[in-house]
């Protein structure tokens, strides 16, 4: 009797530290998924290859902004969704990989990055990535567009996939769902329930018709190798599952294998 009586506030204590843990997970992530760095509406973008900025007018509550990188004589366009920190400035270098391709680049911020405006919501995010993808069908048919995620915007990318023809899917260093990765962060609540944003990537692939390529670094320490390798029993036997060997999330450009996946990712 005396040992329950001992163990009663102890287990209070843990079920209070649970619920507490809880409560702070739900109302902080947002803040722990996104890291947006605004921009004033008269902010200049300077970019060393040929672009265009776009200001997409949705409503009177939200502006999408984007920016078209052009390639010379381009046999296509990528339509490319960045990862979850700051807003296209930190992304722009990456255009040069595709305009070098032979592809222009369509690519939008989040609602709160850049300039950008609007709820940031999951449905608002794919409804923004559906409107450019209305940019990108003014230019090419959906035989030359390539839906391309980064990180975050693998999910966004596979979305889209589902719903709209394209050339080819490509995702770099993709999650299995925003579920899994909580899982491996506090495996101990019920995230079904808690979170808001989903970005189910699992439940998007087995919908996508398109040919798909996944670029993963072997090291990532971000986005764990064995989150992008649960998404490979969703291939289909034409689509290809390329590891980036020792490559981490952010220095995939340092990896030659990296280029050779670019140019199967970009034929």
């Amino acid at each position: 009797m005396f040992r329950k009586l001992k163990l009663r506030p102890i287990l209070s204590w843990i079920l209070a530290i649970y619920l507490i843990g809880g409560v702070v997970l739900y109302f902080l992530q947002k803040k722990m998924i996104f890291h947006p760095e605004p921009l004033s509406a008269d902010y200049t973008f300077k970019y060393d290859i040929p672009f265009e900025e776009m200001r997409i007018r949705l409503n009177d509550k939200a502006t999408l902004s984007a920016v078209l990188f052009k390639a010379d004589a381009p046999k296509g366009m990528v339509v490319y969704f960045h990862g979850n920190a700051r807003n296209i400035s930190k992304y722009a270098s990456k255009a040069k990989h595709f305009t070098d391709h032979g592809y222009s680049v369509l690519m939008m911020d989040y609602p709160g990055y850049g300039k950008s405006t609007g709820p940031l919501t999951e449905a608002a995010i794919y409804a923004n990535a559906l409107e450019m993808y209305r940019v990108a069908r003014k230019f090419f048919p959906p035989d030359s567009i390539i839906l391309y995620g980064r990180s975050l915007g693998t999910g966004v990318a596979a979305q889209l996939a589902t719903v709209r023809d394209c050339k080819r899917l490509v995702l770099e260093a993709p999650y299995y769902s925003i579920t899994d990765m909580a899982m491996r962060m506090a495996p101990i609540y019920p995230y079904g329930y808690m979170l808001e944003y989903k970005f189910p990537t699992d439940e998007y692939l087995p919908e996508v018709t398109a040919p798909i390529v996944i670029i993963h670094g072997t090291d990532d320490h971000t986005i764990p190798l064995a989150s992008g390798k649960k998404l490979e029993k969703f291939l289909k036997p034409e689509d290809k599952f390329i590891p980036i060997p020792g490559a981490d999330h952010n220095n995939l450009d340092n990896y030659p294998a990296y280029g050779k996946a670019l140019d199967i990712a970009l034929q």
